[in-house]
């Protein structure tokens, strides 16, 4: 029981932020392939929207307060925060740089971890990014499968965890078996410098950060979607083709570090 709480603790926080990342637009597909993402099969579309409704009544009880809540942190805080939680990232995102042949991707961001990890203060300030070293994407297995020509297979929604494809949801569960690091000193291992409520923690208050960052963004969808399930489904298929296939026309959404547009 304790191993299957890990599981959906897991993939709660990582499906989490992928429903909001696509929430700066209107519901309209930005990309110019669209083709690719309406052959994705809705599979058990009515038990899907279902799910979906229990999903956003979640939000609007848990996370949205909690997000509104995270807002009213001093600046300086939440930049920290993200800084921090951005450098955890990496921890995943350079396996996936090497397995998809990223090698000046994986050595960028290598040094970014380190530096930011040693100087930055357990990366609560982004020295990297002063010494040239700009951030770059995330990448995860999910992505990883999608560019070694693995299909989506079905959309389908999780209760809790939101959408998700199962080409994504193997990809998720690749970090309980070792492909993250984080997860491998603190849950897996249970170290002595930390235990698995850390790691936990951090993917709670990765998804708070995030959430809080689109507050307004997704409002702005929810208010202006004829269909919100149908919006959010297009969003999550098509951002997840643009970061599979590495297209520069980004989804229109808020800057994951810029507070200013925000405040």
């Amino acid at each position: 029981m304790k191993k299957l709480f890990s599981i959906i603790i897991l993939i709660l926080f990582s499906q989490f932020q992928v429903l909001y990342v696509a929430a700066g637009t209107d519901g309209q597909l930005e990309i110019s392939n669209k083709k690719d993402t309406s052959e994705v099969r809705d599979c058990f579309e009515s038990v899907n929207r279902g799910i979906f409704a229990f999903n956003q009544g979640l939000d609007k009880a848990i996370f949205k307060p909690l997000a509104k809540g995270y807002r009213k942190l001093p600046q300086p805080v939440r930049s920290g925060t993200s800084n921090a939680l951005s450098n955890l990232g990496n921890l995943v995102t350079i396996p996936n740089n090497i397995l998809q042949g990223q090698v000046k991707d994986a050595s960028i961001n290598s040094l970014r971890l380190v530096i930011n990890s040693t100087l930055g203060i357990g990366g609560i300030f982004d020295v990297a990014s002063y010494y040239g070293l700009q951030k770059l994407d995330k990448e995860d297995y999910g992505q990883t499968l999608g560019t070694w020509g693995f299909g989506e297979g079905c959309y389908f929604v999780l209760p809790v965890l939101g959408p998700t494809t199962v080409r994504d949801s193997i990809g998720s569960l690749a970090n309980v078996a070792g492909g993250d690091a984080w997860y491998n000193v603190t849950v897996a291992n249970n170290t002595q410098y930390f235990n698995e409520a850390d790691y936990y923690f951090s993917r709670l208050l990765s998804g708070i950060d995030f959430r809080a960052k689109n507050l307004e963004s997704f409002d702005s969808l929810e208010s202006t979607s004829i269909d919100l399930y149908a919006s959010i489904r297009s969003l999550y298929l098509q951002d997840r083709l643009r970061k599979i296939k590495n297209i520069d026309e980004a989804t229109e959404t808020m800057n994951d570090d810029d507070w200013e547009e925000i405040d």
